[in-house]
C-alpha cells in the first residue's frame, strides 16, 4: 500500500509542476499546489510514502521534460515537502505517558532554511555563474516594468530608465523568492495537515497554532542571514533568502499572536477581520508590521503576559 500512495504522490505532484510550462494563470495556482500530494502522503502514511512520492515525482519529471527540471523537482518542490512532513510528525516520550511532538515554532524555522535552500537550489539549477544569473534577474524585471509602465499600471519619473531601476531591484528578488517559498510550503503543509487530520490518518493531535512563537534562535540566524546578504555571489542571494523566508515566518508568528492574545475577547472578530482585509488590500503595510510583531514577541516574550492559557490538545 505504502509504494502504491508514494508512486500516485509523486506521479500528481509531477504533473501539478510540469503545467507550469503553459504559462497560464490556472497552471502557475496548480504549481504552487504541487508539494500539497507530497506533504498528504509523508503525513499520512509515513515519511518513507514521501521518499518514494519523491524518486516517483523526480523520474516522472526528467522522462517527460528534461533531466535539469527532474532535478528542480526535486530540489524545489519535492524535497522540502518530504522534510518538513518529517520534522512535523518527530516526537519525544518521556517514559511518563507524555508525548512531545516538535514545536511549530521550530518547524517555522525550518520552513525558512528549507526556503532559503530552495531558493539557491533554483538559482543554481539556472545556473553556476553568478553573473548570468543576475542578468536573467535584471532581465526579468525589465520585461515586468517594461510591462506595467506599458499598461499604464505603474507610472515611473520621467529620469527613471527602467534598466537603472531593475539594476536597483535585482538584490532584493531573492529576499521576495525565500518569502513565497515559506508562504508556499506553509499553506501546503496546513491543507495537507487538516487533510489528513479529517481522515483519520494524522499521528499527532491537532496543535494549538495561534500559540506558535519563534525560539529566540531565529533572531541571531536572522542576523546572520543579514550579514550574509551583504556578501556578493551566491553566498549573497543564500542570505538574502534566509533574510525574507525569516521574515515570512515573522510575519506568521505576528499572526498567531493576534490570535491568541485575543481569545476570548469582545472585539476579536473584527479585530481579526480588520487585519485580514488590511493584508490583501495594504500588505506592503502590514506585512512588516505583523513581521515586527513576531519579531518582539520572540524577544521579548509579550504574549506571555497578555494571552490566556492555551485550551489542552485532543
Amino acid at each position: 500500500m505504502l509504494p502504491i500512495v508514494g508512486i500516485g504522490a509523486g506521479l500528481v505532484a509531477a504533473l501539478l509542476f510540469s503545467v507550469v510550462i503553459t504559462g497560464s494563470p490556472l497552471a502557475v495556482f496548480l504549481y504552487s499546489a504541487a508539494p500539497l500530494p507530497i506533504f498528504i502522503a509523508a503525513l499520512g502514511w509515513n515519511h518513507r510514502a514521501g521518499l518514494v512520492a519523491i524518486a516517483a515525482g523526480s523520474a516522472a519529471v526528467a522522462v517527460s521534460l528534461s533531466l535539469t527540471a527532474g532535478i528542480a523537482f526535486a530540489i524545489i518542490i519535492a524535497l522540502p515537502a518530504w522534510w518538513i512532513a518529517y520534522l512535523a510528525l518527530l516526537a519525544r516520550d518521556d517514559g511518563a505517558a507524555h508525548v512531545e511532538w516538535y514545536p511549530l515554532g521550530n518547524l517555522l524555522v525550518w520552513i525558512a532554511g528549507t526556503a532559503a535552500l530552495a531558493t539557491v537550489g533554483s538559482a543554481l539549477i539556472m545556473t553556476t555563474d553568478f553573473e548570468a544569473y543576475r542578468a536573467v534577474i535584471v532581465r526579468i524585471i525589465e520585461n515586468l516594468l517594461g510591462e506595467m509602465v506599458r499598461t499604464r499600471m505603474i507610472m515611473l519619473p520621467a529620469d527613471t530608465k527602467v534598466q537603472d531601476l531593475a539594476q536597483t531591484l535585482a538584490p532584493a528578488v531573492p529576499i521576495g523568492i525565500g518569502a513565497s517559498f515559506v508562504m508556499t510550503i506553509t499553506t501546503n503543509l496546513w491543507l495537507a495537515a487538516k487533510a489528513v487530520q479529517l481522515s483519520g490518518r494524522l499521528p499527532r493531535p491537532w496543535p494549538f497554532i495561534p500559540s506558535t512563537t519563534l525560539p529566540r534562535q531565529a533572531l541571531l540566524i536572522l542576523a546572520l542571514a543579514l550579514v550574509a546578504a551583504s556578501l556578493g555571489g551566491f553566498a549573497g542571494v543564500a542570505g538574502a533568502a534566509m533574510t525574507g523566508a525569516l521574515f515570512a515566518t515573522c510575519m506568521f508568528s505576528g499572526l498567531a499572536m493576534l490570535h491568541d492574545i485575543s481569545r476570548g475577547k469582545a472585539w476579536r472578530t473584527p479585530m481579526l477581520v480588520s487585519v485580514y482585509v488590511a493584508l490583501v488590500v495594504m500588505q506592503a503595510i502590514v506585512t512588516p508590521l505583523l513581521a515586527l510583531a513576531g519579531l518582539l514577541d520572540s524577544l521579548l516574550g509579550l504574549r506571555k503576559r497578555a494571552a490566556p492559557p492555551p485550551p489542552p490538545t485532543a
